[in-house]
């Protein structure tokens, strides 16, 4: 894929089309990696996210027969409207 690098404001910019997204496995609001080795520039997906839990890895540990059911907090103590 070709493309250009542009200005946007501030900063310069690429547009990567879908498909290329799609190759890489990656969407709109992903997070990567951006650095430079030996000249070139290497955007690398962020796949575990250091001192953070993603959110598909926490449910993937809920087991299979889990229910939920309600908690009851007591009465109102502020301006809460129920």
């Amino acid at each position: 894929m070709h493309t250009k690098i542009q200005k946007w404001g501030n900063s310069q910019g690429l547009r990567l089309a879908k498909n290329v997204l799609e190759d890489a496995r990656l969407g709109v609001g992903d997070e990567v990696d951006v650095a430079v080795r030996d000249g070139i520039i290497v955007i690398a997906p962020i796949r575990q996210i250091r001192g953070r839990y993603r959110i598909e890895d926490l449910v993937a540990q809920v087991p299979k027969n889990y229910h939920t059911s309600e908690v009851d907090w007591g009465e109102p103590v502020g301006k809460e409207a129920w």
